[in-house]
């Protein structure tokens, strides 16, 4: 007679796994300090910005009072409206944006090609050189605005796209990051590239690019923000209005009659909208490249 046996137990496996909990770990005083000098400094840059449109909103008269105060019981975007009646605006914004497209890429066109030169390749001076070139940080950028405005001038450039972007292509500053970053850049990649009949400029472009893509977009970001912020070089290269970038626009719609302060500051903040949304939009491509410099450099 047969005797009759219990089911198989189901295996572990089938089981569902239970969720381990594990306490959280208190933040360490480090981190505390860390976070709280982050925010600090993180206001410390905010607050102009909130007393710039809060001041924006506010009737011209309210403007000067003393002591000032943050808020008005009467606010109103008649400054907007004075600004953006007065000038071409949109004009004016197509002309930074194609602009700062040039300097961009040009910018990252000649410091890619110049940091790579440097940094895998040999030559009779190559020391002397770099080190000439990052002298330029030292260089105020005014005290080249004569020789460039003549230069410009010679070329037949003013009041022209390429007149405004081309002094201001270029800065040592980016060379300098480049450079360090292609030096990280392990050496096999490039020889097995060179193993396969890649030349200098097929390595560059298949094997050094892809590898540093945090990196120029930080630089690129960079350089867009500041051709977007110049306003001295266009407003000495530019005396056609239909030339004039939304920078040089605004300050000369907002000191049409002397100095009004809610319009000026109406103006600043409609020339800092743009870049606010290039930096909320790439904000990680942003702390990703320049972390990345910054540890393989």
């Amino acid at each position: 007679m047969a005797v009759p046996t219990a089911p198989a137990t189901p295996p572990a496996a089938d089981a569902p796994a239970r969720r381990v909990h594990r306490p959280r770990r208190a933040p360490s005083p480090g981190t505390i300090a860390l976070h709280t000098v982050s925010a600090l400094a993180g206001a410390l840059w905010l607050v102009p910005l909130l007393w710039a449109f809060a001041t924006s909103v506010k009737p011209e008269g309210e403007t000067t009072v003393m002591p000032p105060s943050w808020l008005t019981d009467n606010p109103t975007f008649e400054a907007y409206a004075l600004v953006l009646g007065r000038g071409d605006i949109l004009r004016w914004t197509a002309n930074s944006l194609i602009t700062t497209v040039i300097v961009t890429a040009l910018t990252l066109v000649v410091c890619v090609l110049a940091a790579y030169g440097f940094s895998r390749f040999d030559f009779r001076g190559r020391p002397w050189l770099f080190t000439l070139v990052i002298g330029g940080i030292l260089i105020p950028p005014q005290t080249l605005i004569v020789p460039q405005f003549v230069l410009m001038t010679q070329l037949g450039l003013v009041d022209t796209y390429w007149g405004v972007a081309l002094p201001q292509v270029v800065a040592p500053v980016f060379v300098f990051i480049l450079k360090r970053f292609f030096d990280a850049i392990p050496r096999e990649y490039e020889d097995a590239a060179r193993m396969d009949g890649a030349g200098a400029l097929r390595v560059l472009w298949n094997v050094i690019l892809p590898l540093s893509r945090p990196v120029l977009a930080a630089v690129g970001i960079f350089a867009f923000i500041g051709a977007w912020n110049n306003f001295l070089w266009p407003f000495l290269v530019t005396n056609d209005p239909e030339m004039m970038t939304l920078t040089v626009g605004l300050g000369t719609v907002a000191g049409q009659y002397g100095v009004q302060y809610a319009q000026v500051m109406a103006s600043a903040v409609l020339g800092a909208v743009p870049l606010l949304i290039v930096f909320l939009l790439f904000q990680r491509h942003i702390v990703t490249g320049v972390a990345g410099a910054g540890i393989k450099g």
